[in-house]
Parts: C-alpha cells; structure tokens; sequence
C-alpha cells in the first residue's frame, strides 16, 4: 500500500493503479516478463535508493557505507553460493551494460566473437550493427539449421574453427531449446577463445535443475536477474577467479558509475529465495507448463518454430495463419494476453512486423498455473490467431477474465 505517493502524485499514482490492474487482469505471457516478490519489491523501494556508494565494499570514494558494504556483500556471497560462482560482480544495471562489460575486461575493440545471429535467436548485444556490440567488435554469427530450426552444434564447430574466434558467446533470448553449454565451451577450448555464456532467459531453471549450468564450464556468465529468476530488473556477472579483476574493472569505472544499491538489496532477496525447495518446484513447473502449453499450441494446429520447446518458451509461426507476428500479437493484447512479435529463422518479413510471436510461462507459474490451466490458455490462443474476429476477441476477453478469477 502505497502512503505518500496519492497525496504528493495522484496522476502517476492513478497510472500505477492502471498498470497493477492490467498485470492483475491479464494474462503476462512475455518470456522475458516475471512477477518479482513482494520482498523483493519491497527491498527496492527503500532508502537505500538514498546512498551513493561508487566503487566496491570496503573501497568506496565516499562515506557512509559501512552498512551498503555489507547489503552488496551479502548479494555477492548469495549470488556465489546460488551458482556455484567463484566470482560475482552484482553491480551491472541491466543485461546490456554486464553484456559489454564482460567483452570489455577480457578482449579488445575489434577482437571477433562467434555469437548467435539476432534472427535465430541471439539478442541485440550480441553483435547486432544498430548496438555498440557490433561497432566496437567483429561478430561472426552461426545460427540454425534450416530444416529442423536447431542449432547444429558440428556446424558451430566448423565455423569456429574456420573464424578462430576471441571469444565464443553461447546463451539467446528467442531459442526454445536447451544450450549445450558444454559443448560450447569445449569448442572455446580448441580454438583458444573464452567461453562467455549469456544465460539471462534460463537462470532460474539452471537453478531449480531444469537446464545445465553454463557456470562450471564458463570463463565468465552474465544474466539478468528478472526473466525466469524472478528478482528486480538488472542483471550481475558471475566467472573464474583469475577474471574477477577485470571484471569488476569493467563494469566500474569501465561502464558505470554510483551502484543501484536499492537493486542490489532486491538481488540479495531473490537470491535467497532461490535458494529454496519451493522456488526449485516453481522452476520445475514452468517447465511442465511450457511443454503442456506447447503440446496444446501444436494440437490445435499451429506451428512452433523447431517443433516445441526445452525451457520456458516458444515462437508461434503465424504464417499459414494469413496474418504477420505483430497482428497476431496485437491482438492476444487486445484481449489480455500479453506477448511479444518476434522474428522467426529465416524469416523472410521485416523486424518491425515479422511472422512469429514469442511467449513463455513464468509469470503464469508464479500465479499458480499448472497444466490443466495450461491447456485453456493454448486453446484460447489458438482459437483467437486461427480466427481473429471481433466476435472471438470477445469471446477471449470473457474466457481470460474468467480464468483469472480463479488464481
């Protein structure tokens, strides 16, 4: 309950209200959405916004910080113990900047990475020529195969071989099948390159055991901390103790300044909720709600890029249903489905509208969806793309009211 807010802002206190009654309301498909904890909500919003604490504990350039020390050391020490880390670095804002940070401390403007192509499923970072990643580096990109839409780890190798590449990034943001993270960092060992793992949209199932860790066999991982990990939006970077200088070099003062500390709180708390049996049966089943929704999604005759999905995502191909990713997304939004257009492999529409939508299950799990509600919400999804009338956009507001009524 929110005290001053109303009385100082009723105009921005009223838009909250809208967006608390639309997340309340609705359904939160968007694979990279969440709903973080009250604790880890609260833990954001306190005074600790108020501390600006530039540089590490115990090496600060300001005073004052004998209690943050210990808060961000807490975080560093839960991140650790929760991955397995040797090192962690819990100061990065978001994905992007721990992205650039991490090719910042172990390579040089122009080295070549060998990363996933945007279409097939990398992200932005990863060496796209609109981000920075791809004006300060030379990016290779491998992506999938063509026939069956997943990654031909063979044909990676080649290319590695082939390119010799300073690093080898592994991890994507729209691929629906399980990382060999292995495998890649066996490939980074012989051609000479480090191995970096980008494992933003996977966290939470490597920690509740659903996907194999990139940690053990990585130089250096980077992950957001919301998507499947249900924490505060920002991200940390974990890796080997021989890279730690480096890296915390890189992220301060190579790419920020003052910490968030207030996030850095919320991180510590989603980490020791992560830490326990009930948070590892909750990534177990958006799992399980994942596999269920898709089998529905195929059942009722849509294709799914690659043919289903390993973790907690899919991509919709809306071409043979007659409409582009975006309209069909459009209108799940209309309805109170919320997902997201997506580019699909070799898609041949444009970025701005192209043929696939991407959708996942944490947010639904986090409200206590299982199966059952699972394959409701695919036949309404289904039903809406195949026909997406007026009359049906009514019939799947009333349907998605009516199920969010019962959670």
């Amino acid at each position: 309950m929110r005290t001053y807010l109303p009385q100082q802002d009723p105009e921005l206190e009223g838009l909250i209200r809208l967006e608390e009654k639309r997340q309340q309301e609705g359904l939160l498909m968007i694979a990279s959405e969440n709903l973080a904890s009250p604790a880890v909500l609260e833990a954001a919003g306190t005074v600790l916004t108020n501390k600006y604490a530039e540089g590490y504990p115990g090496k600060r350039y300001y005073t004052g910080n004998q209690y943050i020390d210990k808060i961000e050391q807490l975080a560093i020490d839960r991140a650790k113990e929760l991955f397995g880390a040797e090192h962690a670095n819990v100061q990065p804002h978001a994905g992007s900047q721990a992205n650039l940070a991490c090719y910042f401390a172990l390579l040089e403007p122009g080295d070549t990475i060998l990363a996933m192509n945007l279409a097939h499923g990398g992200h932005l970072t990863h060496g796209h020529p609109v981000s920075l990643s791809g004006k300060l580096f030379k990016f290779v990109h491998y992506g999938v195969q063509k026939d069956t839409e997943v990654l031909d780890m063979d044909e990676v190798e080649k290319l590695a071989m082939e390119v010799k590449p300073k690093m080898i990034l592994s991890g994507f943001t729209a691929y629906p099948r399980a990382v060999p993270f292995s495998r890649f960092a066996d490939i980074a060992k012989k051609v000479g390159a480090y191995a970096m793992a980008d494992m933003s949209h996977i966290a939470g199932l490597v920690v509740g055991g659903v996907h194999e860790s990139p940690v053990p066999t990585h130089d250096v991982v980077m992950t957001t901390t919301t998507k499947t990990l249900r924490g505060p939006r920002s991200a940390i970077i974990l890796s080997k103790a021989i890279h730690a200088a480096k890296i915390d070099k890189a992220v301060f003062p190579g790419m920020q300044g003052g910490p968030l500390e207030h996030i850095i709180a919320a991180k510590a708390v989603c980490f020791k909720e992560a830490m326990t049996a009930e948070y590892k049966a909750y990534q177990q089943q958006v799992a399980k709600n994942a596999k269920a929704l898709a089998d529905e999604l195929m059942a009722e005759g849509l294709r799914l890029v690659s043919g289903g999905t390993d973790t907690h995502l899919m991509i919709i191909d809306c071409t043979s249903l007659g409409i582009s990713g975006k309209q069909g997304a459009d209108a799940l939004a209309e309805c109170g489905i919320y997902t997201n257009f997506n580019m699909i492999p070799f898609d041949t529409r444009k970025p701005a509208d192209p043929s696939g939508i991407r959708l996942g299950t944490p947010a639904l799990t986090a409200r206590g969806m299982k199966e059952p509600e699972m394959k409701t919400v695919g036949k309404l999804i289904a039903d809406l793309l195949k026909n997406p009338t007026g009359e049906q956009k009514e019939k799947t507001k009333k349907a998605v009211i009516g199920l969010v009524k019962k959670i």
